[in-house]
């Protein structure tokens, strides 16, 4: 990009649109000489601009190929692409008929596959970025991490709020698993302190507390805590009371075991204990339990002197909704996350796009959350499978683009049409297309007949998919092609087979002849198999039907079969299947049965091969060329004379029968 913005500067771009990327190279003419630009331009476009000047003088030019979706070329995202197709088509195929909670727990099964994939494909990449010694491979790796992992926190936030549709209570609890799986890995750290001889005096001993309190992480708090009060047993009373609390502190359940008045009655009285200590001064003494007391009361201006322990806004909304609101209704979300996006920032820094795609999830305006991960994303792999599973909610049925197709179709369509470009993922691509309803077969058709045909297997493939579809046009085009080519590489059997595929006549024809052609020259047919199992193929057209019965005489004189042999023979004259530039042909192979001991050919017959010889010789345009040519005389003198002889054995046979 920064070098055609180089171009732009100074002279024109022209390019030319491809199923999946462009062509651009700067014109021969600036902006001065637009309107011969132009036709450059034009001329561009079927590659015959040459590089120069506005004089006419050569100079330097690039061909820029711009690519649309650059992802489907990353060898470490196949992984992504592969295994999400398997799941995309488990939920095409799943029983709609499933209802209520069966199907919802369905459809967030199919959305936790998703993520699993985003996060083996993240696995992989991070594994590649520490293994590479190429700074700019490890570059692109560490961003392609950066964005998977973005993508993972949005998918499972939407998982959380659209799919699963967590309502008051259990919402929070999964809030919390989200924090605690995307925010803050603290792992490291936890080792670091209870690897050191005493936990309580390292450094970050109180950095990992609060971490594991801000995250609701109460066990794992208390268990380090225990480390604190062990090592400095003048503050085992404050330890023990704040243990205390910590321990009743009331939590939402996944089962419904409480309603949510209790658990609000739970937490006012556990709510307000927790006051009083803190307004006795009971942790007055130790200023880091002082400061977890006041966490627990939800006090916003301890939580946000924990700023960078929780480094985003979006943790800072999950902690204080634990301790300050824990049974928060969906709907209510959209207040608090704009609240704690504005105190956590502090008109310090502006929202990041990721910041305003979660912002838009909170506020359940999925339409944004697909628009904006549209525009951020490198890829429409994200926003077309999130799409899909939105759909299959029943959550997008009310939302039509105003040109034409659903979004879900749309973003669908565009994802496959991506992979199309790809030398082996477009097989994907297909199935994408296959459930896009609307779109998806003129989608299909369109994009299939660019596939390159490298190799027959290839070839066959396409084919294959084509005619499971009953595209009858692109089936025809394909085997065009292939037939095409098999006869500029000479194979004659092969060209012959596509062309009777493609059900084309005329080209059936032509190869016919080509066929017909090298035996004359060589007096002997190629790929026999192929033209003596044509079967019901040869009636494709007369030429054709004519080989096949060509071969079939050939087959019977090589069985000495010749009667039937020589009836096949006349046949092909008399009944007009033979060109009539191949009769001398069909007469000279005539011969040898006319010289057999055993008469072969009746009087009848006799007289039949006469008059086709008369009429090839007197209906010849090049009569006068054909009478002086030796070689062809030489042949109409020697048929005459074989079907004379022929002639008179058949006559006394016949006479000595009749006498007889």
């Amino acid at each position: 990009p920064g070098d055609i913005g180089l171009l732009l500067q100074n002279k024109g771009l022209c390019f030319a649109w491809g199923p999946a990327e462009v062509l651009v190279c700067e014109t021969l003419f600036g902006r001065a000489g637009e309107s011969r630009s132009r036709s450059w331009a034009g001329r561009a476009l079927t590659g015959s601009v040459v590089a120069g000047t506005e004089n006419g003088a050569p100079s330097s030019s690039r061909v820029f190929v711009v690519r649309r979706d650059q992802d489907i070329y990353i060898q470490t995202l196949r992984k992504l692409f592969n295994e999400s197709h398997g799941i995309f088509m488990g939920l095409q195929r799943s029983e709609e008929e499933l209802a209520g909670k069966s199907r919802k727990a369905q459809l967030v099964q199919v959305s936790k596959n998703y993520r699993s994939v985003i996060r083996a494909c993240m696995e992989d990449m991070h594994q590649a970025a520490v293994s590479t010694r190429d700074p700019a491979l490890q570059g692109q790796y560490s961003t392609q991490v950066s964005i998977l992992s973005a993508m993972e926190l949005i998918w499972n936030l939407c998982e959380i709020l659209f799919v699963e549709a967590a309502t008051a209570g259990p919402l929070l609890l999964r809030l919390l698993d989200w924090v605690r799986l995307h925010v803050c890995d603290v792992d490291s750290m936890v080792r670091d302190v209870l690897g050191s001889e005493s936990p309580s005096k390292h450094k970050l001993f109180w950095n990992v507390v609060d971490i594991f309190v801000l995250q609701g992480r109460m066990d794992e708090a208390r268990h380090l805590l225990s480390k604190e009060a062990t090592a400095n047993p003048a503050s085992m009373n404050m330890y023990k009371i704040l243990d205390d609390l910590m321990k009743k502190m009331p939590v939402p359940s996944l089962s419904n075991t409480q309603t949510l008045t209790e658990l609000e009655l739970k937490w006012q009285h556990w709510h307000e204990e927790c006051q009083r200590y803190l307004q006795d001064g009971t942790f007055a003494s130790n200023p880091h339990m002082e400061s977890i007391c006041k966490i627990l009361l939800g006090d916003e201006d301890a939580i946000l002197e924990k700023k960078e322990l929780m480094t985003t806004w979006y943790h800072f909304l999950v902690t204080r909704l634990l301790y300050s609101h824990p049974t928060v209704k969906p709907m209510e979300l959209r207040f608090y996350a704009q609240s704690s996006m504005d105190l956590f920032l502090g008109g310090e820094s502006s929202p990041e796009p990721l910041d305003l795609i979660l912002m838009a999830a909170f506020e359940f305006e999925m339409h944004q959350v697909i628009k904006e991960c549209s525009i951020v994303l490198s890829n429409w792999w994200f926003v077309a499978h999130l799409t899909d599973l939105l759909d299959h909610c029943k959550l997008l049925q009310s939302h039509n683009l105003y040109f034409g197709s659903n979004m879900r179709e749309f973003l669908l369509l565009e994802y496959a049409s991506g992979l199309f470009s790809h030398h082996s993922l477009w097989q994907l691509g297909v199935d994408y297309f296959d459930h896009c309803p609307e779109y998806g077969r003129v989608y299909l058709e369109l994009h299939i007949e660019r596939i390159p045909l490298s190799t027959e297997q290839k070839a066959l493939k396409v084919l294959r998919i084509c005619e499971q579809r009953q595209m009858h046009e692109q089936v025809r085009s394909i085997c065009k092609i292939m037939a095409m080519k098999a006869l500029r590489n000479n194979r004659l059997g092969s060209a012959l087979s596509w062309s009777i595929r493609a059900k084309d006549a005329a080209f059936a024809t032509l190869i016919s002849d080509r066929f017909l052609k090298d035996y004359c020259e060589r007096g002997c047919f190629s790929d026999l198999d192929l033209i003596d199992n044509l079967g019901p193929s040869m009636l494709l057209s007369d030429r054709l039907t004519f080989l096949g019965k060509y071969r079939e005489f050939h087959r019977l004189y090589g069985e000495q079969r010749f009667a039937e042999a020589a009836r096949l023979l006349l046949t092909l004259m008399t009944a007009h299947i033979a060109p009539c530039s191949f009769w001398m042909t069909l007469l000279t192979d005539a011969l040898p049965l006319l010289e057999q001991k055993e008469v072969i050919f009746s009087a009848e017959q006799t007289y039949e091969l006469m008059r086709c010889l008369e009429d090839l010789t007197a209906g010849n345009p090049d009569k006068q060329k054909f009478q002086d040519d030796d070689v062809e005389t030489t042949k109409v003198e020697m048929l005459r004379l074989a079907l004379a002889r022929n002639l008179a054995r058949v006559i006394v046979k016949e006479g000595t029968v009749e006498g007889s």
